[in-house]
């Protein structure tokens, strides 16, 4: 059979990486989308050393139209279809996040990967996907994009409110929605991999890299029947 094939950015480290290694062992073959071609070059030696070979580099900018065509094109001219995308590129932006006091270009940054970044390639990479005969995206989320959890003052996570992050992730999570509505043919979901420790937060998450990487992965890898429109996490279902 032949491998079905898989798009992540922002993979040349952290969840991303660790996704590329679970479904690269599972046996898919990986497009590792990096914007930067030394770290991504080294993220793949990394995977190769490991022997998994199924992975190669694609450079891809998230957030530049360019690079986004250009990666669209040099994988279409490698191959006719593309199974899965995971948009797991992110960013938190400056951290703390104070609403009256975060500044406006911290939101555009912000907002500018989480946000119109997963649009722009997804809506590039599209027609690729419309030729798989099981066509998958998974838009990595955070529970910090969760109103109902951000309504509930028993959650774990209840002060931790942020003015652009979290948002960013709500606006993504109704994006997914509205894809998912659009593409019936297509499973789309929001996958939260949890508070994980990485750089993205300085180390300081209570989640390995392997615990998060985990519910992407399981998405990732549903059938025709697995669900759409749906925001998850581990632990199954999150409120919106």
């Amino acid at each position: 059979m032949e491998k079905q094939t898989v798009l992540i950015t922002g993979a040349n480290k952290g969840i991303g990486l660790e996704t590329a290694r679970q479904l690269a062992v599972a046996g898919y073959y990986i497009y590792l989308g990096c914007r930067d071609e030394a770290r991504g070059n080294e993220a793949v030696e990394q995977l190769h050393s490991e022997g998994l070979t199924n992975v190669e580099l694609l450079l891809i900018d998230v957030i530049d139209d360019e690079s986004v065509q250009r990666a669209y094109e040099t994988l279409s001219a490698k191959i006719d279809h593309l199974d899965v995308l995971i948009n797991n590129a992110g960013i938190p932006g400056s951290i703390p996040q104070p609403v009256l006091d975060t500044p406006i270009e911290t939101y555009r940054k912000v907002y500018e990967v989480n946000v119109f970044g997963v649009a722009r390639v997804t809506k590039t990479f599209v027609p690729l996907m419309q030729n798989s005969p099981n066509p998958r995206i998974v838009n990595v989320t955070s529970d910090l994009g969760s109103l109902g959890l951000h309504s509930d003052p028993s959650w774990r996570h209840y002060e931790v409110k942020t003015a652009a992050y979290g948002p960013s992730k709500s606006a993504l999570n109704g994006y997914t929605i509205a894809l998912a509505y659009e593409l019936k043919n297509f499973r789309i979901n929001a996958v939260n991999p949890g508070y994980t420790k990485t750089d993205f937060n300085n180390n300081q998450g209570y989640k390995t890299v392997e615990d998060g990487a985990a519910p992407i992965v399981k998405y990732a890898m549903i059938d025709k029947d697995g669900p759409t429109g749906g925001y998850f996490s581990d632990y199954g279902v999150t409120p919106w």
